[in-house]
């Protein structure tokens, strides 16, 4: 993996390139956005520039090779991890699942955690990374390195890490071994200790442009100009949902369901008290799903929502959002939601996906969820 694969985030690759020119890379960074904004990307091929600084020749070419394919001994990772059919490990390490993990970066390296879950059928389970792993850290990165240069050990949803894990990880940040580097992943750094946090660079990711990844569909997923520029519009700076979108493996289709079918009710139940047993229904139906699905659905919730506000203020330039559903009308449900009930409904949603995310049980949160929709929604 090199930069030239990474579509945009031009100031990154130059402030990474500019560090390690001059010898000021810092041995502990944390790469904050999402998977689809090229965090774990520009992880990995930043890892290939250190690992690869100053070789040359044959040494040059085997080492670039290695890296490529995710396999230079040099190049660590950790990433969230469960009990899995396909390793016999009834206490796994993530160097257990390490050939998934390789498959998984080559298939596609924007790719989001739930997809590397569904990889290695973890997606009913929530993947975490322990003190075990964090005790194999120190052990790998206590190990001579094997091209004579930069060790460099990537770890992947960093936020996925226990306290126990975390405060040993701290100690190796503290005192590195010589020529190390860590580089931490994260999507919400806030879950993360704090004394880790502060002794990271942090440099945050932003969403691609449009003009990004509509260049990176057609160059890498043969896609047409028209429909590239499409699909980046509807993609938020998101190249993960772009090529989800274009290869037609997104659950927007089922979001959309669950979305409308919520809405109906709560705008239904404040004249037909019958209305209230389907959004109990409702919600034991989301409680059917992994929590990693219902999280997602509830930040698909989020951004229609913002959508909707957008249509709502005559802001059509950004608005992209079309539904698949022709009898639901985007336009009228826009009229609902304004700067008076807005804040109420994500502080509504993001404290539903906090406690989904901490094992709260589905049912109750949804139901819950769906009793303050139905109020605010009439604000």
């Amino acid at each position: 993996m090199d930069f030239s694969q990474i579509p945009g985030l031009q100031h990154i690759k130059k402030h990474l390139q500019s560090t390690l020119a001059n010898g000021r890379t810092a041995h502990a960074q944390l790469f904050v956005g999402k998977p689809g904004h090229g965090t774990l990307a520009t992880a990995a091929a930043f890892s290939q520039m250190l690992i690869t600084k100053n070789l040359s020749g044959d040494q040059l070419t085997k080492a670039e090779h290695l890296c490529q394919q995710f396999s230079h001994p040099d190049m660590h990772f950790v990433y969230p991890i469960n009990l899995s059919e396909l390793v016999e490990n009834k206490k796994p390490l993530s160097k257990d699942f390490a050939i998934y993990w390789r498959e998984f970066l080559q298939e596609q390296i924007f790719e989001e955690l739930h997809d590397w879950y569904k990889k290695v059928g973890i997606e009913k389970r929530q993947g975490i990374i322990n003190v075990a792993e964090a005790a194999d850290i120190g052990k790998q990165l206590s190990l001579k390195s094997y091209g004579g240069n930069a060790k460099v050990m990537v770890i992947w949803y960093a936020e996925k890490m226990n306290t126990s894990s975390a405060n040993k990880l701290l100690k190796l940040i503290e005192e590195p071994p010589e020529n190390t580097y860590l580089i931490l992943v994260s999507e919400h750094p806030e879950d993360i200790l704090l004394t880790i946090r502060s002794r990271c660079q942090i440099l945050e990711f932003p969403p691609f442009s449009e003009e990004a990844i509509a260049t990176y569909l057609v160059e890498n997923l043969d896609a047409n100009s028209a429909e590239a520029h499409q699909i980046a519009a509807q993609s938020d700076g998101d190249l993960a949902k772009a090529i989800k979108r274009i290869s037609h493996q997104t659950d927007d289709q089922k979001f959309e369901a669950y979305f409308i079918a919520w809405v109906r009710s709560a705008f239904q139940a404040k004249k037909q008290k019958s209305a209230v047993k389907d959004l109990m229904h409702w919600a034991t139906q989301l409680d059917k799903e992994n929590r990693e699905t219902q999280i997602r659905f509830i930040d698909y919730c989020l951004h229609f929502f913002r959508q909707a506000l957008l249509q709502n203020y005559k802001a059509e330039s950004l608005v992209y959002m079309k539904t698949y559903d022709e009898k639901f009308k985007f336009a009228n449900f826009a009229k609902f939601i304004n700067g008076n009930n807005l804040d109420k409904i994500n502080i509504a949603l993001q404290d539903a996906s906090y406690h989904i995310e901490r094992n709260a049980n589905g049912k109750l949160v949804f139901t819950d969820l769906s009793l303050q929709l139905t109020r605010f929604i009439h604000q």
